[in-house]
């Protein structure tokens, strides 16, 4: 299969790993030879007042179980987010950035970034949600709330 970018980003809080950061890493590797992966720092993190059970270097050790086992010998970088965008904005060889429709409007801000560095401004590919067993869209918010598990399995009803 013949990847259309050579570098493609992606970025999140991975706080309780989930099918839907699954899928979200799977298009990453369908659409990019190499994947750089920003996860947000504990203190990013709580500057935007998101809640995560998971410290980072337990977000971190999901993200690279996941990798291991789906993707041993592609290439990946891991990256430390202590802003929205980390290396898409500064790395020149980022082509394209994978983003959900919720994330979808920052990328024009990454690239107003990458134009002021001299950068070729991001491609966007952007994801579905993936639907949970009661349709909705599968989150770490509803799985802490005890909604759902990480497969989208109802747990109880809201």
């Amino acid at each position: 299969m013949s990847r259309k970018y050579s570098v493609v980003a992606v970025g999140g809080t991975f706080d309780h790993f989930h099918r839907g950061h699954e899928a979200l890493i799977l298009r990453c590797f369908e659409v990019g030879r190499k994947v750089i992966i920003g996860i947000t720092s504990d203190v990013f993190a709580a500057k935007l007042a998101k809640r995560t059970d998971q410290p980072y270097q337990e977000r971190i050790v999901a993200l690279k179980s996941f990798l291991s086992a789906k993707f041993p010998k592609r290439r990946y970088e891991i990256h430390k987010l202590e802003d929205y965008f980390g290396p898409a904005v500064i790395e020149e060889d980022v082509q394209a950035i994978v983003v959900t429709k919720e994330t979808a409007l920052r990328v024009g801000m990454a690239n107003k970034e990458r134009s002021k560095r001299g950068l070729k401004p991001l491609e966007t590919v952007i994801m579905d949600f993936v639907a949970a067993q009661d349709g909705k869209p599968i989150s770490s918010t509803r799985i802490r709330r005890g909604e759902i598990d990480k497969e989208g399995k109802v747990l109880k009803r809201i």
